[in-house]
């Protein structure tokens, strides 16, 4: 698959040049499609940035190979028959983060930065890496923080990789089609069952009526 990206510098965030980086940036890029591959890399700018923002204290590789496999779940290749999207994703990364000798609390940390990404409420109290993955991804799908990052911060990071003009409806789609074959695994939120049984006005949140919602276009 040829993808051609360009590693953004942002106040002195880029992508970690590194061995592993450059692993991880050419196994992604040839098992997901463009459109993955190209979320997954402004999940880690905005994550990144965010950190930045926040005065955290993080390891840039890790957190680029969180960001980088939290959708490696949604592959053909990496699919289980009955595990979560975002486990899947958590054991690839695990898997190639232990080939290359990674400690196992580092390992932990990025498993549960991607198992945790679709699980607001949580990650934003956890590890800076876990925090931040899921951060990225909430700008990049929902728009959420979108205000917090600059206009030239945000057109960078969609120059270098770019944010095709029906995203929304894209992103929806490859979700669907990465997850349609175990709906079990979707089981969600049973405080949200528990309202909906007892609480006849109560209305659930929709994901994507969040994201078609969100400041970003298209």
């Amino acid at each position: 698959m040829n993808i051609i990206t360009t590693n953004t510098d942002l106040a002195g965030i880029g992508v970690p040049d590194s061995k592993l980086a450059r692993e991880i940036t050419e196994l992604v890029r040839d098992t997901e499609s463009p459109l993955l591959f190209h979320h997954s890399s402004r999940v880690y700018y905005w994550a990144a940035l965010a950190g930045k923002r926040r005065a955290l204290r993080f390891d840039s590789e890790l957190l680029y190979a969180g960001a980088m496999f939290h959708d490696m779940g949604l592959t053909h290749e990496h699919s289980s028959a009955d595990e979560r999207f975002e486990v899947d994703g958590a054991n690839a990364a695990r898997d190639f983060l232990r080939s290359h000798g990674i400690a196992q609390a580092d390992i932990d940390t990025v498993w549960t930065a991607i198992a945790l990404h679709t699980t607001p409420g949580i990650p934003q109290h956890m590890h800076p890496v876990v925090a931040l993955v899921t951060a990225g991804v909430e700008m990049d799908v929902l728009g959420l923080a979108y205000s917090e990052y600059s206009d030239a911060e945000r057109e960078a990071v969609v120059r270098a990789h770019p944010r095709p003009a029906h995203f929304k409806e894209d992103i929806i789609q490859a979700f669907y089609d990465g997850i349609k074959h175990k709906p079990e695994t979707t089981f969600g939120n049973v405080k949200a069952d528990v309202l909906a049984d007892k609480d006849p006005s109560f209305r659930r949140g929709n994901f994507c009526s969040v994201i078609r919602a969100s400041a970003w276009r298209g």
